[in-house]
């Protein structure tokens, strides 16, 4: 799906037909070049198409897009790290997030909980929120400094250390006041899934990415 990573030559084909099945035009994707950092984007409807068809085209500096406006598709692609997609049914709004371990440590997160709230009004207790497929605690080994990056999330074992990516940012939901309830989590490791699912971690620097879609209607 990615038209920057692993083999390119059929992503517009791939975009197309997936997203035709969902009744999306894949020429009104937004997505981002993504930085692994902090910064999250509100989308306006003239922002449709960036990035759809040229990766030269795709917001720069951008890990999270959130919208309130309709027929526009939000896009961000993973292999390894977290989508966190955002749903505020009272606007309604949408938001979907690229939540490595770097744009974890930023809070990207409960940033984009922040401006949701700032452009729409959107209360954090009645968001409903899923977590897609991303590597886990099982599979992501890290070094010990990531004990110095994070408060809670790490798990020792028989002295290696692990990240619980998905647990750091479920807990930066329910920080922000989001409902345990509403939030549901894929409980997919994609790296233990790789007949499945792109995973970085296996492939390396070849890997292709998946692509994570969100719009309102």
């Amino acid at each position: 799906m990615s038209l920057n990573y692993g083999d390119t030559a059929l992503a517009l084909e791939n975009r197309a037909g997936f997203l035709s099945k969902l009744g999306i035009d894949y020429r009104r994707l937004v997505c981002a070049k993504q930085a692994h950092g902090g910064h999250v984007r509100y989308v306006r409807e003239e922002d449709a198409g960036s990035g759809a068809l040229d990766y030269d085209t795709a917001i720069a500096d951008t890990d999270a897009f959130v919208t309130d406006k309709l027929n526009v598709p939000l896009a961000i692609f993973t292999a390894d790290c977290l989508s966190v997609f955002l749903y505020d049914p009272e606007t309604p709004a949408i938001a979907v997030v690229h939540a490595g371990w770097r744009s974890t440590q930023a809070k990207i997160t409960a940033k984009t909980i922040q401006l949701m709230r700032e452009k729409f009004d959107s209360q954090p207790q009645s968001l409903i929120v899923s977590l897609g497929p991303a590597i886990r605690k099982c599979c992501y080994e890290v070094g010990k400094e990531f004990c110095d990056y994070f408060a809670s999330g790490i798990i020792e074992i028989e002295k290696k250390y692990y990240l619980d990516l998905s647990g750091i940012n479920r807990g930066q939901l329910l920080d922000a006041g989001v409902q345990e309830g509403n939030i549901s989590d894929s409980d997919i490791c994609t790296c233990c899934r790789g007949d499945r699912f792109f995973s970085f971690r296996k492939e390396g620097k070849a890997c292709g990415r998946m692509m994570s879609v969100m719009m309102l209607r």
